[in-house]
């Protein structure tokens, strides 16, 4: 094994005008697809955070020594986590790795870069994949640029290119991660990434029959969405229904139905 240290001359790196150092790229051959982390523990204070991006010609990449979990994914939300996303996700994560005994590493991403539906970004050209290191592609080939398009972006077709990309995050420390980390790449190039929906109650007039009935599968909706909340973060229930603005669970209770509408009002609905 080979260590590199690099050592930065601070004033010479202000004068370039970076405010970051910029990435240090090492090529290598080796048979060993692997990452070391174990060195880092040494004088580490508690658990570390790694994102693991790759970028292969054949498909995903897993670990072949700890077990491989995905995040959670397509799950309903309520709404008010659009703006807390960021404080959910750090919850929702610390959840799950507690629930996988803190031994598991997470799929966050893995996709086939030929396409995109919806596009979060321009698709990166054939030059900027080189510099990330992929080596295989024609660099006489590029796609085309891509203007942005609001709302709705969809990549047009071009030439094909053998890359997919996968990130995984992991938190490690010396007692759950023993061993290095061990790689593997598959033949898998399904597209996964974690996603949340979140739905948008109507706010309309209710002065009709399919209104009433519409507001009484909602605060059933809302209370799944509570549920589902909890159990991926670990929030406090009662908060999360205080933040909805919800009815209590009592009034959405399947054993305790709601009385139906009087059929004398539907003759009178329209009376003050």
């Amino acid at each position: 094994m080979r260590f590199f240290v690099a050592k930065v001359n601070i004033e010479e790196q202000q004068k370039l005008g970076y405010a970051n150092l910029r990435p240090i790229q090492v090529a290598y051959e080796s048979k060993k697809f692997m990452l070391p982390i174990r060195l880092g523990m040494v004088n580490a204070d508690g658990a570390q955070e790694l994102f693991v991006y790759t970028l292969t010609k054949k498909g995903r990449v897993e670990t072949s020594n700890y077990r491989n979990v995905k995040l959670p994914t397509g799950t309903e939300l309520p709404l008010f986590v659009k703006d807390e996303f960021g404080e959910f996700y750090k919850s929702m994560f610390e959840t799950q790795t507690k629930k996988e005994d803190n031994r598991a590493v997470f799929l966050e991403y893995a996709w086939d870069m030929n396409w995109c539906d919806p596009c979060a970004a321009d698709p990166l050209s054939n030059k900027e994949l080189q510099e990330l290191g992929v080596f295989w592609l024609d660099d006489t080939e590029d796609q085309p640029n891509i203007m942005p398009i609001p709302r709705r972006k969809i990549m047009p077709p071009q030439p094909a290119k053998n890359v997919y990309i996968t990130r995984l995050h992991v938190r490690y420390d010396k007692q759950h991660f023993p061993e290095d980390l061990m790689f593997q790449q598959t033949g898998d190039r399904k597209n996964f990434q974690g996603r949340y929906v979140l739905r948008h109650p109507w706010k309309g007039d209710s002065q009709c029959d399919q209104a009433e009935s519409y507001l009484k599968t909602l605060t059933k909706r809302q209370e799944k969405e509570a549920q589902q909340l909890a159990s991926l973060t670990g929030w406090d229930i009662n908060e999360i229904r205080s933040k909805i603005g919800m009815i209590t669970p009592q009034d959405v209770d399947d054993d305790n139905p709601a009385k139906p509408t009087p059929w004398w009002r539907k003759l009178w609905k329209n009376d003050q």
